[in-house]
């Protein structure tokens, strides 16, 4: 799922926004619709009991989950981004707890701080003093509208039953992801910037199909069926640390010690969360 940075930051040089989020999930749709159609054509009239959720669900986390990122990339920084994405946590946990009387103990909860600790002690560079420098811009608008669609995603994905399979409700969602991105795309392509169909647009478009999109997705829910909305929310937190081993990795980013605070931070926060008190 951290992969989506890299994504973020180097796909959108070379392809619209809007249409880069389009064009990844019609691609997830076409790799999984050859080992899906079987079960979703069997199933068809489940279908149409399910399609309005299933649109739902597309136009959330493939729409605005797929979009909002890259858009905000174009007027916000990488350390805003990982700051209000944060908060998507947060946002499930509210979200369960209302709809579905979701609870966190307080070990899990104290595991909550650590999490987002560790986060900010990465963002800021061990530097306090930096977060009251940050800026935020209308980037980071969309930034937050990404996080609260996640939120909303992930929750009712795991509480909205479908008698389709993993991969064949997936191949669906994306399906419907990608018709709710059509028209956006369509009028970008139109009024703002057309795509260019290169070895730059095919590389980024099938590469954030396959690892942030197929690979995170299918085991984002695969976790959720084992702990939950709330824990499972809390392996965003991993993302940002995941995201910063990315730069330096790929993007020649220097290791420094705060990466080492505040990757521990995280992970001794997950450790926590997972924690079961009776």
């Amino acid at each position: 799922m951290a992969s989506n940075l890299v994504v973020a930051r180097g796909g959108v040089e070379y392809v619209p926004p809007i249409s880069l989020a389009f064009w990844r999930w019609f691609f997830v749709f076409l790799i999984l619709f050859p080992f899906t159609y079987q079960t979703i054509f069997k199933n068809i009239k489940y279908l149409e009991k399910e399609y309005k959720k299933l649109f739902f669900l597309g136009a959330l986390g493939c729409g605005i989950c797929g979009a909002f990122p890259f858009m905000a990339g174009m007027t916000t920084t990488v350390a805003n981004m990982g700051i209000i994405y944060t908060s998507s946590p947060i946002f499930i946990i509210l979200i369960s707890s209302y709809f579905y009387r979701e609870r966190l103990n307080t070990i899990q909860f104290f595991g909550l701080i650590l999490c987002f600790a560790g986060v900010v002690a990465i963002i800021a560079k061990g530097n306090i003093t930096l977060l009251v420098s940050l800026k935020f811009t209308a980037g980071d608008l969309w930034m937050l509208g990404a996080a609260v669609g996640w939120a909303l995603y992930a929750v009712f994905l795991l509480n909205w039953k479908s008698k389709f399979s993993l991969f064949s409700r997936f191949a669906i969602i994306a399906f419907f992801g990608a018709l709710s991105l059509l028209p956006f795309s369509l009028i970008e392509n139109y009024f703002i910037r057309p795509v260019i169909f290169n070895s730059d647009f095919y590389f980024w478009t099938i590469f954030a199909a396959i690892s942030p999109g197929i690979i995170a997705f299918s085991l984002y829910a695969q976790v959720q069926k084992y702990l939950g909305a709330s824990i499972t929310g809390f392996t965003l937190y991993l993302f940002t640390v995941y995201g910063a081993f990315y730069g330096i990795i790929i993007f020649g980013e220097q290791l420094e010690n705060y990466h080492y605070y505040g990757a521990t931070l995280v992970f001794v926060g997950m450790f926590l969360v997972r924690k079961k008190i009776n």
